[in-house]
């Protein structure tokens, strides 16, 4: 399958491909909606893809669990859509100490959880150690926390092992969301995956991998839900989630269930007002991860002739039909403080430049073998958008071979050094800068450029820089304007070497009927599902 970059159009076949999906979900829809099925229950249905195998906060690794997590429990704080910091089962904003290394926070103290037990200090204790025992992401709280004390009922104590201004907003992820001492009792070292017992607007009525029945909680500390009950329901199929909303069978779709050319017609539908559509702060990055450890890629001039070398907003409207938005930057641009964006440009003078100085482009050709998850479909549309592109613009100096591989396997294989090139995607555990320059920049031990241990070696790059570390570490005792100061500059850095080539960022959407209100999104780009209900 070929693109045609020339006439600047996919070819008929991938155009016909691209389309088919969304004739067939109009259609299903059209031919459902003269007759339309009564409503079974007052619940809202949501839809979303892909399975929930566990609802464990402590095994929590996707969108879609931290989504359900979001209704069924609460966390200290949250982010508002304005980024400022709001308590939740806090009663307040930390208080932090004159030498940083202790964050008191002073708990609510009419929260109850769904079993009934109060939740108070010890309750948020015994969430954060099992969490620092058995979290799959227990690294957020690791190299930060130095002890968890309870000097008063409502009163929580967090001992730091070092000065940290990123604390407050880990203290919003849903990572982080406490469950009942009581119902894990049993569980403190194990995940219970088809439960959960939090202090949440809604209760979990019954679990399944693809559906989850969530009912309001009576004895809730916050706001009602504006609806009776949720049917939250999870497909694999693009075309029949798509068909779905347009008939009316369901209420709400989220839009990373969805296929690019559906968000696109679900988008139109919105401008020409038969749906609501609403939007989120972008929290999912992409980026092209090069191996720096080993030829070719461990050469500086090569990796910078690829980043000048991707047309990325021919890239985004091949890929998204410029939904996706280009990206020079580590960090998403609705968590950086100032319009930053120190990546390469799209440069075909500089790159064939570089190419010719790294002894390419006169009888000899770069081979790029670049990897692509085969589950991500526009995994491949970027791939094969950006080999045609290369093709076209440097045809003797770089020649790119694509190789599609599942995306679990491409994650257990990122740290031996198994990829070149590969594509990947990362939202942060949390809405902060760090939580995107850290997991992708770390590195707990080098020699020069190369890091033998730590995130940038799980991450597949195997990039360092004298110094860079420090910087980390210097940005993350900082606050305000010197704190996001510290960070562009180790994002600066990160350009400078090339270890990834920003591709795009991706801002969530969600689709609902009129009847309702519009959906709205908190300051993780997450849907407020207690939000959702009938328009007044």
């Amino acid at each position: 399958m070929a693109v045609d970059i020339n006439n600047r159009c996919v070819t008929d076949r991938r155009r016909s491909r691209l389309q088919a999906s969304v004739l067939i979900g109009l259609a299903l829809a059209f031919s459902q909606s003269a007759c339309q099925p009564k409503r079974q229950s007052e619940r809202l249905t949501v839809a979303s893809a892909g399975r929930i195998s566990s609802l464990d906060p402590a095994l929590a690794s996707t969108t879609g669990v931290l989504q359900v997590l979001s209704a069924l429990g609460d966390t200290l704080y949250i982010r508002g859509t304005n980024g400022k910091l709001q308590p939740q089962l806090a009663a307040s904003k930390p208080e932090l100490s004159d030498d940083g290394l202790s964050l008191t926070i002073p708990l609510r103290r009419d929260v109850l959880f769904h079993d009934g037990t109060r939740f108070d200090a010890k309750a948020m204790a015994f969430s954060l150690k099992r969490f620092l025992r058995i979290g799959s992401q227990r690294y957020l709280l690791n190299d930060r926390i130095a002890a968890i004390e309870t000097p008063t009922r409502f009163e929580l104590r967090l001992r730091l092992k070092q000065p940290s201004s990123s604390i407050e907003s880990l203290l919003t992820s849903p990572y982080l969301t406490p469950v009942s001492p009581k119902a894990y009792a049993d569980y403190a070292d194990r995940f219970l995956n088809d439960r959960f017992v939090g202090t949440g607007p809604y209760t979990l009525n019954s679990f399944r991998n693809t559906q989850q029945r969530l009912l309001p909680f009576r004895n809730y500390w916050g706001a009602a839900p504006n609806n009776v009950g949720l049917d939250l329901i999870n497909l694999s199929n693009s075309t029949a989630l798509f068909g779905a909303l347009v008939s009316g069978e369901v209420d709400v779709l989220l839009s990373n269930s969805i296929d690019e050319d559906q968000k696109r017609a679900l988008s139109e539908r919105a401008n020409k007002t038969l749906l609501h559509e609403s939007k989120g702060p972008a929290m999912n990055i992409t980026f092209v991860t090069l191996r720096t450890n080993s030829p070719p890629m461990q050469r500086h001039t090569v990796r910078r002739a690829l980043a000048h070398s991707l047309d990325r907003r021919l890239i985004s409207a091949r890929v998204s039909y410029t939904q996706r938005e280009p990206l020079r930057s580590l960090i998403p641009p609705s968590l950086r403080g100032g319009k930053t964006e120190p990546w390469p440009t799209y440069n075909l003078a500089t790159a064939r430049k570089l190419f010719e100085q790294a002894g390419y482009c006169s009888g000899r050709r770069l081979q790029v073998p670049f990897t692509f998850r085969t589950n991500v479909p526009s995994d491949r549309l970027m791939a094969l958008t950006w080999q045609a592109q290369l093709k076209r613009d440097l045809p003797n100096c770089v020649q790119m071979t694509l190789n599609g591989v599942e995306s679990t396997t491409v994650y257990k294989q990122l740290s031996e050094g198994s990829f070149e090139a590969v594509i990947l995607d990362w939202s942060g555990s949390y809405p902060d800068p760090e939580a995107y320059i850290s997991p992708l920049l770390s590195c707990k031990r080098s020699e020069g450029n190369v890091c033998e241990a730590g995130e940038a070696v799980d991450g597949g790059t195997f990039w360092t820089e004298p110094g860079l570390q420090d910087a980390l570490r210097r940005s993350d005792s900082l606050q305000g304007k010197a704190r996001l100061q510290e960070l562009a500059s180790v994002d600066a850095m990160a350009a400078q070497g090339v270890p990834y080539i920003p591709v795009w960022f991706v801002a969530p959407k969600a689709w609902a009927q009129l009847r309702l209100n519009p959906p709205t999104f908190n300051g993780s780009g997450l849907v407020n599902l207690a939000q959702l209900g009938e328009r007044r």
